[in-house]
Order: structure tokens, then sequence, then C-alpha cells
């Protein structure tokens, strides 16, 4: 796992800028910087340019996250962020700045205040339990119900009505946007780097 391409350092790799998006695009396998746990009201954030994780807000109300949640490195989606994936089936709770590779299912299209941001869903990759879900349809109806109500109401008491669900597809689609994400990363926000 996570063979990074690099000679040791004293000083802390940034993740989000050392790790390629795919660990195995054969089998649907990307990093994942893990942000935000299931079962949590606080909402973290990865620096994208020092790789510290930082508290963003502590939730509006008592709706809390209901799969563990975090970013893809060396991508960046249409909101300047780097891609987001809810992992769902976790067993147990994942730190928050840990590095997991998991399995893509698909993604759910997202709109949040005007701005794309999609949501790659996934499985953790080794996790024997969920070796039997291999499409979202595996995941059952009532996944993408609930899922839909978090992204549409986790801000009703900032700013009600500002994200929109505009569905969700299969694993093909999600590949052709984790790519996208990163080839906008190299277009967009690799010259930026030192």
């Amino acid at each position: 796992m996570a063979n990074i391409n690099h000679k040791p350092s004293r000083y802390m790799l940034n993740l989000l800028h050392a790790l390629p998006a795919f660990t195995d695009a054969e089998k649907n396998i990307v990093h994942v910087i893990i942000e935000n746990v299931k079962g949590s009201i606080n909402k973290y954030e990865i620096i994208t340019e020092s790789g510290q994780l930082k508290l963003d807000r502590v939730g509006y109300s008592s709706l809390v996250y209901p799969f563990s949640y975090g970013a893809i490195p060396m991508t960046w989606d249409e909101d300047n962020d780097p891609l987001d994936v809810e992992i769902v089936g976790v067993t147990e709770a994942l730190v928050p700045g840990s590095l997991v590779e998991a399995r893509v299912l698909g993604v759910m299209k997202f709109v949040d205040g005007g701005e794309v941001d999609d949501k790659i869903i996934a499985v953790l990759s080794d996790d024997k339990r969920m070796e039997h879900i291999q499409t979202l349809a595996d995941l059952g109806e009532y996944f993408q119900t609930e899922t839909t109500y978090f992204w549409e109401h986790y801000k009703d008491l900032k700013k009600g009505g500002s994200g929109k669900v505009g569905g969700f597809f299969g694993i093909e689609e999600a590949k052709k946007i984790i790519t996208d994400c990163a080839d906008r990363y190299q277009k967009d926000y690799a010259s930026k780097l030192d």
C-alpha cells in the first residue's frame, strides 16, 4: 500500500501531491485521505497547500455523516478542491488524516451552492465484509435515499436548499470523473507546487 516514489525525508510529505489517484486502475482502486468519519458532525478538510487536517466547521445540526469521507490525491474537481469520496460500509471508525485504499462503486453527481462537487462512492478495498458489494445496486435502494437526504439537508441551518443531488451513476462514469479530475489537477494545480 502507498508505495511512495520519494526518497526518505525529515519533512512530512503532503500526500495530496505525492500519491497518484489510482493505486490500481484496472481493479478500480484509489488512494483516499480520510477527512471525516461516520457518525460525526465535525467537518474536517485537508489543507491543500500543506496537507494538515483542519476542523473546517462543526455541523450546524445533529445530522451526522452516514459514511466516512475523504479526498483523492492528485485530483482537482470543479469546486477547486480535491475530488471527494464517500466510503460506505465501514465497520470501525477510520482515523481522520489516515490513508486508505478504496474500491470505486460509482459516483453521485452533486451541485453545492452552484458548484459541481461530485462524490465518488467506494468501499475499503481490503475489507472482506465488502467483497460482495461490486456495484451501487448492491448497496440497496435505501443507500441512495439516505445519501441524497444527507447531502441535500446537511447545510439546512446554514443555507438551506444549497445542495442538489443530480443522480447516481456506475463505475465507468466514476472512473471518467476521476481521470478528468486527475487531468485538471495536472493542468490547473500542479504548476503551483514548489
